[in-house]
């Protein structure tokens, strides 16, 4: 996928090189991630029209600025979104010289369910899934099914195709994890299952850090992508941070607060990159970027790492 003729590199140490071939569209991750570090946007699905043409800007912005070696697209609690993640997913790895990897959540599904989106995924060149047990909708239906972990819907991929599968991590510890010894034998045989692990976002690259060497003494070296968001809206990660149990910096969330417009949009490229810097710096395999569907705070933040 790279090519390696150039002996300039971008941001993250990849060699710069002309623009991908389309055939990368059917690119495995885990094969991506052995090749040298890579950076990736993760997109949630639209809701209305207006907002699928104003994603279909966002994304052409960020694939000429950033130039991803993969992006991601959520799912809704217990399926919500399925048939628009599944389109989302299928348009942009057919339009796009890069993959695109759906997000699957097991829990309120069934395994003939699981079966059938992966045939059809398979169908349409898809060759990466992040498998997440993920939440019943906050109605409560959709609790039934044939799944409770994540680590089930992982085998179940593994079986049943050859794709590349990711997996969820939280560098402060799952907020459902009873102690952080036991989230982290969970995540280490997770890890063990999968070809690579994406985090939730966090401020403090020493939760990253210490993670990872939590792993490495469980005898875990899958390579953990740490996930990283621009804070353009404070009020939103705030809320976010709440739900994954992340602590949030109250000094720069204050800057934020007050600033606003280019201000604030300046502060928070300011503290993505200095975040993003000590990341790669300490040897994180890549970075992933929580774009929140805007354009601009991942496009300066990319830019600035230059």
């Amino acid at each position: 996928m790279t090519d390696h003729s150039s002996n300039s590199t971008d941001a993250l140490g990849r060699p710069v090189r002309p623009r991908r071939m389309q055939e990368a569209s059917a690119a495995r991750i885990g094969d991506l991630l052995a090749a040298g570090p890579t950076l990736s946007l993760e997109f949630f699905p639209p809701a209305s029209d207006a907002a699928v043409r104003g994603l279909e800007k966002t994304l052409g912005a960020l694939a000429g600025d950033v130039d991803p070696d993969f992006v991601s697209i959520t799912y809704g609690a217990g399926g919500s979104t399925r048939e628009r993640t599944r389109d989302l997913v299928v348009d942009i790895t057919t339009a796009n010289p890069f993959p695109a990897m759906p997000h699957l959540t097991c829990v309120g599904h069934t395994r003939a369910e699981i079966l059938t989106l992966l045939d059809d995924y398979a169908a349409s060149g898809v060759r990466n899934v992040l498998a997440l047990a993920g939440d019943a909708p906050v109605d409560g239906s959709g609790v039934d099914g044939d799944f409770r972990y994540a680590i089930e819907l992982v085998e179940l991929v593994r079986e049943h195709t050859d794709f590349s599968i990711g997996v969820a991590a939280h560098p402060e510890v799952h907020p459902r994890s009873i102690d952080r010894a036991t989230d982290r034998r969970h995540l280490a045989t997770k890890l063990a299952a999968a070809d690579f692990g994406i985090t939730q976002f966090f401020f403090d690259p020493t939760h990253y850090l210490q993670m990872v060497d939590e792993l490495a003494s469980l005898g875990v070296d899958t390579p953990v992508m740490p996930g990283v968001v621009s804070v353009t809206n404070p009020a939103t990660i705030r809320r976010f941070a709440g739900m994954n149990a992340a602590a949030v910096p109250e000094e720069l969330f204050a800057r934020l607060e007050a600033a606003e417009g280019d201000d604030r949009l300046k502060i928070a490229v300011e503290a993505t990159v200095k975040l993003c810097g000590e990341l790669l710096d300490a040897g994180a395999p890549g970075l992933h970027f929580y774009t929140l569907n805007q354009p601009e705070a991942t496009a300066a933040a990319y830019a600035a790492l230059q």
